[in-house]
């Protein structure tokens, strides 16, 4: 077996495709595999090797490498790893998985113990930041695993983040820690959408208004970034309104799971999934102030 490269990349999407570059650039090796050709075409460009399925990129990477699976959900989580041409059968021991999707943490714990009986370590490693961030190696990387792994993989993981966080050696408690974070982004985001919703029914300038409010007590950073965009009709998908409504379902499940239920959270999954069901599902997030701007939603 010809095992070259040290960084294995499954799912190129909007972050792992940010995230391969920024890895090409600083001079790693890197195999990937997507399902979508132009997103294979794209980490070609960038000098990453382009593998058939999941299995292969596993099979090319080094003793001590790591796979970076950065899919959409729990289900293609599971399917790259553990399904027809998944990545576990040809990983070994000594090397790192690091599982970078929003999941529910009972997923992250089954999958670590599932690579654990081959020798393969997990480090449960959600993004956030958005593409940009991705690319330019100042997204958060909320990071749960052992120490020695950690420490195994520092200059990978600086090389990527500048915002990492430790939050503690159980995988499961980055996934928890990203639904916390995730469902506050769905809040404030919906928070955000709703204001400036207001503000076009009262007549107020958007542009002014974002700016005041940037300046003030109401900011938040989801909300200058998604409604400037809104605001000027970009609704482009970097983060589909799925994934927000994915995302805060996601955590209002877990708050369920220990007996916390808030006001806010489930409302604000029942936005996303409303802007879904309205025919939104492939535009930005941000999309939810267009479906706010309807006077049937404010009534």
């Amino acid at each position: 077996m010809n095992t070259t490269v040290q960084v294995g990349v499954v799912g190129a999407g909007n972050m792992g495709g940010a995230t391969l570059a920024r890895l090409r650039e600083r001079g790693w090796r890197v195999a990937m595999h997507d399902i979508d050709a132009q997103r294979c075409d794209e980490a070609r460009a960038a000098g990453a090797e382009v593998c058939a399925h999941a299995q292969a990129v596993a099979e090319r990477l080094a003793d001590g490498g790591v796979l970076i699976v950065a899919v959409v959900d729990a289900d293609q989580t599971e399917a790259v790893l553990f399904g027809a041409q998944g990545a576990a059968p040809a990983l070994r021991a000594g090397q790192t998985v690091m599982l970078c999707p929003t999941i529910a943490p009972e997923v992250v714990e089954r999958c670590a113990a599932r690579l654990a009986e081959r020798g393969v370590a997990t480090l449960d490693a959600p993004m956030s930041g958005g593409p940009v961030r991705a690319r330019e190696g100042s997204m958060s990387l909320m990071l749960a695993g052992p120490q020695a792994v950690l420490a195994q993989h520092a200059a990978l993981l600086a090389d990527v983040s500048s915002r990492r966080f430790v939050i503690s050696e159980r995988p499961g408690d980055g996934a928890r820690t990203k639904l916390v974070n995730n469902l506050l982004a769905g809040i404030n985001l919906v928070g955000a959408a709703e204001a400036l919703a207001l503000a076009e029914r009262m007549g107020l300038n958007l542009g002014t208004t974002l700016d005041v409010i940037e300046q003030s007590s109401g900011q938040s950073w989801i909300g200058s970034d998604r409604m400037r965009r809104a605001v000027a009709g970009d609704l482009a998908p970097r983060a589909h309104v799925t994934l927000l409504e994915k995302d805060t379902g996601l955590a209002v499940a877990a708050g369920q799971g220990v007996g916390f239920e808030g006001p806010l959270g489930a409302h604000a999954a029942r936005v996303f999934r409303a802007a879904h069901e309205a025919g939104m599902a492939e535009l930005d997030d941000a999309a939810v102030f267009q479906w706010l701007r309807d006077a049937k939603h404010l009534t």
